[in-house]
């Protein structure tokens, strides 16, 4: 296994919402070279994929967009069929029908190909076990358990870097404004899982989330 970690450059999974977009401005803060990588799953709302596009091509952020159309294959829910509702609220029990099985154990599995190939050991992803709307693989035990996998599978030193994982929304406003990125954040990305960039729909549980924690931060302010 390798013993030095490249300090100087970072992958970001950069899907063109709030969070990822948090990151990505925290890792162009922090690294002298920044590459998103984006995912295609066929995902319902391709309006995301063209938020990460602009927001990349107007701060000048390399950018790769990976075909990850098999998971579309594999993981029916409300995020991937048109003929599914998304749910309103979480249920008692189980995961809320947004979440897409083993999305972020492949993203960040696919996602750490790539960094070595490009001789990168850290990847950046802007989940949060604080607000992380009963999504076990935003969880930070699973975090640190595939960090451990992925260094075993490939023999090399992997960092995977959660900035997000212990603010809430409110915190991760703050850290937004905080790099300076605040309107971008709140105009340019879609987080809505109704497909409506800015503030969204304002009903599902996305729109929810992020509403209460910019309404929480603004008061604060």
């Amino acid at each position: 296994m390798q013993e030095l970690k490249n300090k100087d450059a970072a992958v970001v999974v950069f899907s063109g919402g709030q969070d990822s977009t948090t990151c990505l401005f925290w890792a162009l803060k922090r690294y002298k070279k920044v590459i998103a990588l984006s995912f295609d799953y066929h995902q319902k709302h391709v309006k995301e994929l063209e938020c990460a596009k602009k927001i990349c091509r107007d701060h000048e952020v390399e950018h790769h967009i990976m075909d990850m159309s098999l998971l579309n294959q594999l993981a029916p829910n409300s995020l991937t069929r048109v003929d599914i509702k998304v749910d309103e609220s979480a249920p008692e029990e189980g995961t809320p029908n947004s979440f897409v099985d083993g999305r972020n154990l492949l993203f960040l599995s696919y996602a750490a190909v790539f960094a070595k190939q490009r001789g990168i050991t850290d990847i950046i992803t802007g989940v949060s076990q604080s607000d992380f709307s009963g999504y076990p693989d935003c969880r930070d035990m699973f975090i640190k358990s595939l960090n451990t996998t992925l260094c075993l599978a490939m023999d090399y030193q992997f960092d995977i870097i959660t900035p997000l994982m212990w603010l809430d929304k409110k915190e991760t406003w703050a850290l937004a404004d905080e790099l300076g990125a605040f309107d971008i954040i709140r105009n340019e990305t879609l987080t809505c899982y109704n497909g409506i960039i800015g503030d969204g729909c304002g009903h599902c549980p996305s729109c929810k989330l992020r509403k209460k924690g910019l309404d929480a931060y603004l008061a604060s302010k």
